[in-house]
């Protein structure tokens, strides 16, 4: 088993002067849930190299048993600091692509051709695409093999607009993920903010918010366990 991660490599939270890049709960999570499976872990980001991390996201409030873990992780944070181009990248070779988020992503895969073109194909060659958080934003351009929006009509989750609203950023973002969800006609569905909640939808599985992306990790194991 094959899992590929895509990180972001925006570190720019709008004009704030601030920094932002990928949430390490939301790649340190899913990244144990797929090793201690077993699974085989290739990270990627758009410009290569080692992405940059939400510095929010490493605060001692936001450190969970797993960042720890990944960060006295040397093979984990070797990983980290030497990702694949996503340009060279096709899901030839894997099994299912996982998208942690930050908000990083709403600036960057959000507009990327070849993280379009990577999700389109792995759904279409029938294998699961697992997104969290901010990152079910990146399915923004994706479409479906008849050209309509992919969440069109499919049972979606992500960040909400009050949970962004809590981290005062409704006003720093370039779109708020769930107005694009719902949009773009997906059915969006929540749950209460912060805690843990999955939605999948045949080979699409999305998470709401950092404490969905081990069970969103978990939800798409249990996919490829189906086969």
């Amino acid at each position: 088993m094959k899992i590929l991660i895509v990180l972001t490599s925006h570190d720019q939270l709008g004009d704030t002067g601030r920094k932002t890049g990928f949430w390490l709960e939301e790649l340190a999570a899913p990244y144990y849930a797929f090793k201690d499976a077993g699974a085989d872990i290739v990270l990627t980001s758009p410009r290569g190299g080692k992405p940059p991390l939400d510095p929010k996201s490493n605060e001692p409030a936001n450190q969970t048993e797993a960042t720890h873990r990944f960060e006295a992780d040397a093979e984990a944070t070797a990983a980290l600091a030497t990702t694949v181009p996503l340009a060279g990248v096709s899901h030839d070779g894997f099994d299912a692509v996982f998208y942690p988020g930050g908000h990083g992503p709403l600036w960057d895969l959000a507009e990327d051709a070849d993280s379009r073109r990577l999700i389109e194909t792995t759904l279409g060659a029938g294998k699961p695409v697992a997104l969290v958080c901010h990152a079910p934003g990146v399915l923004r351009h994706v479409t479906a093999e008849d050209g309509a929006p992919l969440v069109r009509g499919r049972k979606v989750t992500g960040f909400t607009n009050s949970e962004e609203e809590g981290v005062q950023l409704t006003t720093v973002v370039p779109f708020l993920v769930e107005d694009e969800l719902r949009r773009l006609g997906g059915e969006y569905s929540k749950d209460a903010d912060w805690q843990p909640y999955v939605v999948a939808d045949g080979l699409l599985i999305t998470g709401q918010n950092p404490a969905s992306s081990g069970p969103a990790a978990k939800r798409l194991l249990e996919r490829l366990a189906q086969g």
